[in-house]
């Protein structure tokens, strides 16, 4: 029975380069036409392939269905909270997973810090959109017209002076963190708190969620918290292969920062 479900699903891959006939599935098989017709009939039945009127075979629409269902039942936080946790028990700082839906950028999920200073914010509580290192790379992975509709809609509070003043400086921090793929807040929304952060990837190389490490400047400089980079981006592409089932999660990030044995040096202007 497991030889004659290896071989069945043996035939997916085939087919998913291009429509076969009976006799290119049973040679690739290694087994006579007539095993590799009763697989291929069996398969038809589930609606996983289909028979073209020129006799050769294709994928089915059933397959792209339950492919479909799969990723929107797929959850990034129950993939995502592990890694975080395993981040935060080396770091010690507090770990954010945040998504953007309907026009906010929320976090679904935090591990505290260890240290006694904690943050203020929630699971389920929208984040300071214009200033926020996982809103950055959420939003700057949006087509450019959506980004700069939703750019244009924003109010900018000056929460400190390092907060972002106007939609064309936001736009700039965006495209700056789309071509780097990793994103900071030092200082924009509270003066004394720091985040470093970087993308989660789906199967799509879309930007799915993003995540970040925050500390205040009392626990570590900000020079400090930006050398953790190089953990926080290998912790997102680790999240990234799980979550997109490719193994590839890292070939996702956009820009030339694939270099991540190092981290900025304190010279380098942050976004």
């Amino acid at each position: 029975m497991s030889q004659t479900v290896d071989r069945a699903l043996s035939i997916l891959p085939l087919l998913a380069r291009g429509p076969a006939d009976l006799g290119q599935v049973a040679d690739r098989l290694g087994v006579h036409k007539s095993t590799a017709l009763r697989l291929l009939r069996t398969l038809h039945e589930h609606g996983l392939v289909y028979r073209q009127e020129d006799q050769r075979y294709r994928l089915g629409a059933r397959l792209f269905a339950l492919a479909q269902e799969a990723v929107e039942n797929l959850d990034v936080r129950e993939i995502a909270h592990p890694h975080l946790v395993t981040l935060n028990e080396r770091i010690g700082h507090t770990v954010h997973l945040a998504v953007y839906e309907d026009g906010e950028v929320l976090y679904i999920d935090k591990v505290e810090s260890r240290y006694p200073v904690r943050m203020y914010s929630r699971i389920g509580k929208p984040v300071a959109i214009t200033v926020a290192a996982v809103a950055k790379l959420l939003l700057a992975d949006l087509p450019e017209a959506e980004r700069r509709a939703v750019a244009d809609k924003l109010d900018y509070p000056s929460y400190t002076p390092r907060s972002t003043p106007n939609a064309a400086a936001f736009l700039k921090e965006l495209a700056t963190v789309r071509e780097q793929g990793w994103a900071t807040d030092l200082g924009g929304h509270e003066e004394s708190i720091n985040c470093v952060g970087a993308p989660i990837h789906g199967a799509d190389g879309r930007v799915v969620a993003a995540m970040s490490v925050s500390a205040p400047n009392v626990v570590v400089t900000a020079e400090e918290l930006l050398a953790l980079l190089p953990q926080v981006r290998r912790t997102a592409q680790d999240i990234s292969r799980e979550y997109s089932g490719t193994g590839t999660g890292s070939d996702a990030e956009p820009g030339p920062s694939s270099d991540l044995s190092s981290a900025p040096t304190p010279n380098t202007p942050f976004v």
